[in-house]
């Protein structure tokens, strides 16, 4: 428990890195999409762990193998595509977690939840 709160959950770290390595393996124009919608869902937080990342990776390495072209699987609207993706991992979000944190803390200030 203490290593845990020292560095971390180990076994989300191990899955990241797993994430990072099958990445690197994607051929250039799918790895240049991942790595694009990696950094996105990472600057604005509208992600869900490690699962949204795996899950994004099987779509992109699965269409890689189809040969599926990277505009059917995204659409004409990136933004749009990987919002509606994040969107299905929101439970899992550090920011769906700080915010049931902030309704315990102000519901236990407030006297209706011990």
């Amino acid at each position: 428990m203490f290593i845990e709160k020292v560095i971390g959950d180990l076994g989300e770290k191990r899955r990241w890195w797993q994430y990072k390595a099958r990445a690197k393996q994607l051929p250039a124009p799918y790895r240049t999409a991942v790595d694009a919608f990696e950094r996105y869902v990472n600057y604005f937080g509208s992600g869900g762990g490690v699962s949204l990342f795996e899950d994004l990776l099987d779509l992109f390495e699965q269409s890689a193998a189809d040969g599926t072209p990277i505009r059917e699987v995204v659409g004409p609207d990136p933004v749009e595509f990987i919002e509606a993706f994040a969107r299905n991992y929101q439970e899992e979000s550090w920011m769906n977690r700080e915010q049931q944190r902030l309704i315990g803390a102000i519901e236990r200030a407030a006297g209706e939840k011990s």
